[in-house]
């Protein structure tokens, strides 16, 4: 069995790294000829660390980034007001916990993410195929034939990570439902700024009207800032820094910020839109091919992040044995979390960062996969905690991390003061409390996506659940 990923953005390198890991045979292609230089998506949330610190990545992207400065929004040269993200956002801050090891968003800007995704696949026996385009494709009963400038590349499944405007979804007709956002654009890119305060993200206007600011997000170990300017319709600025510099002096009526080496520029129109399905045959859609949203919230990159990490594990679980049927639990998991995240950026949109009823959803943390195929969960009395939860870090009884235990390829089982059974997996005796309001007693069987598969009081019933789940969608 042989996986074609088509595109290197962080959804296909996620995915790459994580079959590399599994010993799954792949090949990852993008037409680009390498990492793209530009911040783009800039905030990795809570959830996404996590994924991170399991593929190994997790102490580079600390290194290479920092928790998001705090805003300033100005009046002219002064200070209305100073305030956290999830201030602005509406959305309550974490505190690190044994349950929580992650708790801020983190600042990094894409390039970075993707180069370190890069070189951790590069370590896992992995490598891009740049300059790589994938024309047309076509399928049969065994397989997907794509076809490039160089030739036709031959694999049992095609995974879609080729970004909004996704050549392979296109070529599929996989219909795109959704709407443009008409009332506005967004003008964004990477440029060096003079005179400002580089501990902070400013949000520069010259009456106090958050609506019409220009926004500078300070990009770690870096002197670039990324400015977001929301436009509307009629404006068509020129894609040059001296536009750039005009539109600063406009929203803010400043002249002492000089801005100066602009790296990237783009404008475009917010579009909400997800795909009417995730598998056409042997084709599997992930990140933007999927779905596109508002970037507000921070929720784009790593929607997509989770969906490669979703989808991962099952692919390694097909290629050793388990029943194809497995892959449609994609669906069924991924498509209803794309539909609750369009619908949170659509809300964070027209909030604007003027606060409002936030979700800790934005942190990723609380997503569930509870009404999905692969959650049991027989016991007479539940708790907070279900099957098809995030499992939560914490400490087994021996004193050991539980997410270095769950780090891998494998399922695990945590014994609740209860004795371990042999399944051949990983087991480890905990004590109920922190994030595991379960009685004594309790198995737990986590996935190696770190969610929660089955819970229950009965060993058998994990044991059966267990086999279930590596040999068909249960």
């Amino acid at each position: 069995m042989t996986v074609l990923i088509v595109g290197a953005g962080p959804t296909g390198l996620t995915l790459a790294c994580d079959l590399a890991r599994n010993g799954v045979p792949f090949r990852i292609v993008d037409k680009a000829g390498g990492v793209f230089n530009g911040s783009r998506a800039k905030g990795l949330q809570p959830r996404t660390l996590e994924v991170f610190d399991d593929l190994g990545v997790i102490d580079a992207v600390l290194a290479g980034g920092e928790p998001f400065p705090q805003f300033r929004l100005y009046r002219g040269h002064d200070v209305v007001w100073e305030r956290s993200v999830s201030e602005m956002l509406g959305a309550p801050a974490l505190t690190a916990s044994d349950a929580v090891p992650y708790p801020d968003p983190w600042l990094i800007p894409q390039w970075r993410t993707e180069e370190i995704l890069c070189a951790r696949l590069a370590v896992l026996g992995g490598r891009v195929e740049w300059d790589t385009e994938i024309r047309t494709l076509t399928q049969d009963l065994t397989g997907v034939s794509a076809h490039t400038d160089d030739g036709v590349i031959r694999a049992d499944y095609l995974i879609a990570c080729d970004g909004g405007r996704s050549t392979v979804r296109k070529t599929l007709g996989v219909g795109f439902e959704g709407n443009t956002l008409q009332t506005e654009s967004t003008l964004i890119g990477d440029v060096r700024a003079a005179g400002l305060d580089g501990r902070f993200c400013h949000m520069l206007t010259g009456g106090g009207d958050v609506g019409q600011r220009f926004s500078l997000w300070n990009l770690p170990d870096s002197d670039h800032y990324q400015f977001v300017v929301s436009m509307a319709p009629d404006e068509l600025p020129a894609l040059t820094l001296e536009a750039v510099q005009q539109l600063c002096v406009q929203r803010s009526g400043r002249t002492d910020i000089r801005l100066h080496d602009l790296r990237w520029i783009s404008l475009y129109r917010v579009n909400t839109r997800m795909v009417d399905r995730y598998q056409v045959g042997r084709v599997i859609l992930a990140g933007d091919a999927a779905h596109v949203h508002s970037s507000a919230g921070g929720q784009g990159l790593n929607t997509g992040v989770q969906d490669a990490y979703n989808l991962g594990w099952k692919l390694a679980a097909v290629y050793a044995g388990a029943d194809p049927s497995l892959l449609e639990t994609y669906t069924s998991e991924r498509m209803p979390v794309a539909a609750q995240v369009l619908g949170l950026s659509t809300l964070l949109h027209e909030q604007n960062f003027r606060g409002g009823n936030g979700t800790p959803a934005i942190h990723q943390l609380d997503i569930t996969y509870r009404d999905g195929p692969l959650a049991q969960d027989d016991r007479r009395q539940r708790g907070r905690l279900r099957a098809g939860d995030r499992a939560p870090d914490g400490f087994s009884a021996a004193g050991d991390r539980l997410f270095d235990v769950f780090r891998g390829t494998h399922h695990t089982l945590l014994a609740f003061d209860a004795p371990v059974p042999q399944l051949g997996i990983p087991a480890v005796t905990v004590s109920p409390g922190a994030g595991y309001d379960v009685t004594p007693g309790t198995y737990v069987l986590v996935r190696p996506d770190g969610y929660i598969g089955a819970i229950s009081e009965s060993a058998d019933t994990v044991a059966r659940y267990l086999g279930g789940a590596r040999h068909a969608a249960v």
